[in-house]
């Protein structure tokens, strides 16, 4: 009995956690009972703490351990409703690299021209994750490890703080457009993260750097911007950091690759929502290895439709040769015709489909030095 009363009175931390989720977490754990202490609270500021731990008595340990697992944060964030309507923001994940600004040159532009907010993100790993590692009788965060989470957190907003600090110079200077923006840090995968934020907040779209053509195909950057594209639902813009330009309004030239897919219309009339104030040459194009009189005929319908549809939107229609490769064949026409940005309509794809058969989004961000915007429809 007096061991029992011991236990009651010995607090043992179940979780380190941002501030909201560790709100979360005791919502939740006291909902069943369980007595829980919130510790490391930013007092003055508390939606910014970092690495808040989540504290129980050691009695409730096993219970307690018992439920966390069977929690799942981004489905509680996603039941979530907004408290009220906010501006369609655009979203720009950061890494702090050297052409950051340059990405986000572009999305403060596209801001503006389609009057929207931007939102800033970095995503952060930490490889500390207390509710998924096995748990002893008593389980206690060592100090050692709860300091080494604050750092990494304070690091990464360091790091924004600074790259905020070069953006707000920029746009004294009038650079870039004075458009509302805001940050937000998240620890996890940037790829999962990205997704997961774009599916409960549905951007208006997604503008992501990337290396571009003569760099290493495993780059991380161009990996993570491949797999947001094929896994998230949003516009994305991919922009490479040695691409020219820096916004649509100075775009002449854009290429949309067909295939000749019902859902291509839908992403047409998405692409018409980022274009349609400016005066833009769009050439549809199709990459084929012979020829086919079927493609030719189908062309044909497709220019009939955008004539019909877009009549003020001027337009050229051709099948390039596709016996050298789909990539070189796409390169060769957009270095002679001067193609400012290729855009074109994508499925989400298996992880399998994704593993051994990559979709020409994903091969394209590693040989263009050309913008490129996958569009997704919403019958996807």
């Amino acid at each position: 009995m007096k061991d029992k009363d011991n236990k009651k009175d010995k607090l043992v931390t179940v979780a380190i956690h941002t501030y909201q989720k560790a709100q979360i977490l005791k919502s939740i754990l006291e909902s069943e009972g369980i007595e829980v202490y919130i510790h490391n609270v930013n007092l003055l500021q508390p939606m910014v703490s970092a690495g808040v731990r989540v504290r129980i008595n050691e009695v409730d340990l096993p219970r307690a351990l018992d439920i966390i697992e069977n929690i799942s944060f981004d489905a509680i964030e996603e039941a979530e409703k907004p408290i009220k309507e906010k501006k369609m923001e655009v979203l720009v994940p950061v890494d702090f690299s050297e052409f950051t600004l340059k990405t986000c040159e572009f999305a403060f532009e596209l801001a503006k021209e389609i009057d929207c907010t931007v939102k800033l993100m970095h995503v952060y790993f930490s490889s500390f994750y207390p509710s998924s590692i096995p748990f002893g009788d008593s389980f206690v965060v060592e100090p050692k490890t709860e300091g080494k989470y604050k750092d990494i957190y304070e690091d990464v907003e360091s790091q924004m703080k600074e790259l905020i600090s070069k953006l707000n110079v920029k746009i004294s200077e009038g650079t870039i457009p004075d458009i509302h923006y805001s940050y937000t840090l998240r620890e996890g995968l940037p790829e999962e993260e990205i997704a997961n934020y774009s599916k409960k907040i549905h951007p208006y779209a997604v503008v992501m750097g990337t290396r571009g053509r003569n760099k290493k195909d495993h780059d991380l950057i161009g990996s993570v911007t491949a797999e947001v594209i094929e896994g998230c639902r949003t516009p994305v813009f991919a922009i490479p950091e040695n691409s020219p330009i820096h916004s649509i309004s100075k775009m002449k030239n854009i290429v949309f690759l067909t295939n000749f897919q019902e859902r291509e219309f839908l992403a047409l009339a998405i692409l018409m929502e980022f274009i349609k104030s400016y005066s833009i040459k769009v050439s549809f194009v199709h990459v084929a290895k012979k020829e086919d009189r079927w493609n030719e005929i189908k062309l044909t319908g497709l220019r009939n439709y955008f004539e019909e549809h877009y009549p003020n939107i001027d337009t050229d229609y051709m099948i390039v040769d596709g016996n050298e490769g789909i990539l070189e064949a796409l390169e060769k026409f957009v270095d002679e015709n001067v193609i400012d940005m290729i855009s074109m309509s994508s499925s989400p794809r298996s992880i399998f489909a994704r593993m051994f058969n990559p979709g020409i989004a994903r091969r394209m961000l590693f040989h263009s030095n050309t913008p490129i915007l996958v569009l997704k429809s919403a019958t996807q």
